[in-house]
């Protein structure tokens, strides 16, 4: 079980190391590349050519601004691509819209702004179809998730 996680600046490194953590509670082994769509494509293809031989199996991709990074890796892989929209301008909302607005047959599964625990965090589900014991653990803590908020939400709420 391996995913790759691949952003286009260090600026991002703190928004985009929340997909690190989600990967490490479920003990799934990640890397992480700083690569760019436009400042170093063919380094980007390089990367993912040698991400796929390594076994990676889904990778999580970080814009923002132009935010291509996640459509430019779709479209040089089969691989499923989770895109975290990074805020940059316009609030994020245009990294929202240049990720989620994928031309067909060239998908990017995308999350919230920022949200890249999610990213991880899908990564596990989809790794879990193929992972028994994965898909096991996430059922687990699904429900430590739910007894959990069950019992910080159970006394009487008053204003």
């Amino acid at each position: 079980m391996r995913v790759g996680i691949i952003f286009g600046s260090k600026s991002d490194k703190d928004i985009m190391k929340n997909a690190g953590v989600a990967l490490k509670e479920f003990g799934v082994e990640y890397e992480v590349h700083i690569l760019s769509a436009h400042r170093v494509p063919e380094k980007l293809t390089q990367v993912i050519k040698e991400m796929e031989n390594r076994g990676v199996e889904c990778i999580i991709a970080g814009a923002g601004l132009a935010a291509h990074l996640p459509g430019v890796i779709a479209s040089q892989t089969i691989l499923p691509v989770i895109g975290v929209p990074i805020k940059a301008a316009l609030g994020g909302i245009d990294s929202l819209l240049s990720i989620v607005q994928m031309p067909k047959a060239i998908p990017v599964a995308t999350v919230g702004l920022n949200n890249s625990y999610n990213a991880g965090m899908l990564s596990v589900q989809i790794l879990s179809l193929k992972y028994s014991l994965l898909k096991d653990k996430l059922i687990i803590y699904r429900e430590e998730m739910k007894e959990k908020f069950i019992a910080e939400n159970e006394e009487q709420i008053e204003f």
